[in-house]
């Protein structure tokens, strides 16, 4: 039979017992996690949020408590009195928190009962994520999730305790704002109030944080909620969180000195480290250079060469027809890594490279003075001893090349380093490498829409010596943007602002938003530009990616309380789902799906 707590009040939580409370009585409460009948005394592992303890019954103590404690059952919720007792050597557990004491029970109370676990409430489990995920609530009582969880809280604790002593104001911004469709999808809230019109869940507060800095707030954050409405993998959910902030009267090292603050007390407080500041920056045209991408992976060294020039006039069309329709290069030399590639693993990476976007992948490797290759009877002698001298070449290396336009050879190449990297165990998993990547392009060609893009934001400031280039050569004009990366990972991006409207106007116009489309979009914020607006910068932080990456989880979904799958669904809450017709009439929304 359930019973009442009635007067019991918890004492303290199993998991912070120790040697220090040593014959005091106390009240716990929490989960059965085993119980073992030993023909006599019954040990029962009780487990709440701080941990586990044992509670031991004796027969002799407490027959009926004893009968009590017999009949338990996993995930069954009691109530224990006892007193806190040195183990037996022989009994001592050094797995766990409490394995030097254990709780001498006097009495019980069963507060619940529990259906059928669909799966035991363990680390190691081997469960499709779709019923995790459907049965959440028992899946976060899994110590690791819930270490995820607290280590979030923490995190979240410690940016805070950082930004107000720094002098920030927490404020918040509306969930229900202004759709302003420019890269992801918005998702759009119908209004009841004016039928026909829609609100938009906030893909970040950029415009409103910008304006909190004209209002004369100076120093912003949030712990922010943003929705985007996109495909999602791993790394991507369509709800999200920032640690956003903006600052007024600032250049970009007085953001990035902040960020790196903030980091350093991030990883103190949550796992005890010690990050060194500040971090390296690197430019953007040299990450694309060496890397293939814009945010590195640092911990090791296996670097790309643009060997486009040896090959420029070269009779090797492979190579020479990219070339001439503007493409690149590129090689990679794996050194003295032979022995262990097989022609078969050659293809498979081959296989690989066509996976993303490539042709093929073409490779030479190198036994003593002998080039062993298909390609290598298409090469002179003198581009032989020019890629010799450019790559180091020795004996025993195997080099890749890549040879298409800029993005996909960076594209084959940066993930190809990045698999040969933990293949060959080259990559230090201990080490943290944070890198801030600076001097980004302010706009990119798109060339299926046949215009400029911002790069990152249309409200980045351009670099004031490249103005001039900016209407004629906007490809030459550099952001100031800065990204930070760590262990390959972006975590952050931000910028200096455009806080000159005529400035903002421009820019708008070299991306094709014309006047009357900027003013419909953004009119408030141009006009604000106008009310004596201050320099002002900041950044957003993926709080997601970075509690990812500080517990080691391998998906955002084991790092969210309540996540979403890849195709968008709360298998938990059965959302999204259809709404009654009387919601839709009060909406005025007619739904007419069409079966195929």
């Amino acid at each position: 039979m359930l019973e009442l707590l009635e007067d019991w009040k918890r004492t303290d939580y199993c998991g912070n017992l120790g040697l220090k409370d040593l014959d005091r009585n106390v009240i716990l409460m929490g989960w059965v996690q085993s119980n073992r009948d030993h023909g006599g005394l019954i040990f029962v592992d009780l487990r709440d949020r701080e941990g586990i303890v044992q509670v031991v019954f004796n027969p002799q103590l407490n027959k009926e408590s004893h009968e009590k404690a017999r009949k338990l059952k996993d995930e069954w919720i009691i109530a224990v009195k006892g007193t806190v007792k040195r183990r037996p050597l022989e009994t001592l557990n050094q797995h766990i928190k409490t394995g030097e004491i254990e709780v001498i029970a006097k009495e019980i109370k069963l507060l619940n009962t529990s259906k059928v676990l669909p799966f035991p409430i363990e680390n190691e489990i081997k469960v499709d994520e779709l019923l995790r995920l459907k049965y959440r609530f028992l899946d976060l009582r899994r110590p690791l999730m819930k270490d995820n969880l607290i280590l979030r809280h923490e995190i979240v604790s410690a940016t805070r305790n950082y930004l107000n002593s720094n002098g920030f104001i927490e404020v918040e911004t509306p969930y229900l704002t202004r759709s302003t469709p420019e890269g992801a999808r918005d998702f759009l809230v119908p209004s009841r109030l004016n039928p026909g019109e829609f609100y938009a869940l906030p893909q970040s507060p950029q415009l409103l944080k910008q304006t909190l800095m004209i209002s004369g707030f100076d120093r912003y954050y949030q712990i922010v909620r943003c929705f985007r409405d996109e495909d999602l993998r791993a790394d991507r959910q369509p709800e999200f969180t920032q640690i956003d902030l903006e600052m007024s009267f600032v250049n970009e090292n007085n953001v990035m000195e902040v960020v790196e603050g903030m980091l350093k007390a991030i990883f103190k407080l949550s796992k005890g480290i010690d990050i060194g500041t500040p971090f390296p920056r690197m430019r953007y045209d040299e990450a694309m250079l060496k890397y293939g991408n814009d945010k590195p992976d640092t911990r090791f060294d296996l670097e790309l060469s643009d060997i486009t020039e040896i090959f420029k006039n070269s009779g090797f069309k492979v190579f020479s027809d990219p070339i001439k329709r503007g493409g690149i290069v590129k090689a990679l030399n794996l050194k003295g890594k032979v022995p262990e590639f097989s022609r078969k693993e050659l293809d498979d990476l081959a296989e690989f490279a066509k996976s993303f976007g490539a042709k093929g992948l073409a490779w030479i490797r190198v036994s003593g003075d002998e080039w062993q290759s298909p390609i290598t009877k298409f090469l002179s002698e003198a581009e032989k001893e020019e890629l010799k001298r450019t790559l180091k070449i020795e004996d025993g290396d195997i080099i890749f090349f890549a040879a298409d336009r800029a993005y996909t050879v960076n594209l084959v190449l940066s993930n190809l380093r990045l698999q040969l990297g933990e293949r060959f165990n080259m990559i230090d998993e201990s080490k943290l490498s944070f890198i801030w990547v600076v001097d980004f392009p302010l706009l990119d060609f798109d060339e299926t829409e046949k215009r400029y893009v911002a790069m990152h934001h249309p409200f980045t400031s351009p670099k004031e010596a490249d103005l001039i280039h900016l209407d004629t050569a906007p490809e030459k004009v550099k952001a100031r943007a800065y990204d930070i990366v760590l262990n390959g990972v972006e975590i952050g991006g931000g910028s200096i602002r455009i806080h000159r409207s005529d400035i903002q106007q421009k820019l708008f116009d070299k991306i094709g938003l014309e006047a009357e489309d900027a003013k419909k979009k953004f009119g408030f914020l141009l006009e604000a530009l106008e009310y004596g607006a201050p320099p002002h910068g900041g950044i957003a932080l993926g709080l997601d990616r970075l509690v990812m990456l500080l517990s080691g989880a391998n998906s955002l979904r084991d790092v969210i309380a309540f996540p979403k799958t890849q195709k968008g669904i709360c298998p938990l809450t059965e959302a999204p789902s259809p709404v009654d017709t009387e919601q839709l009439l009060e909406l005025q929304i007619k739904v007419d799906l069409k079966q195929e």
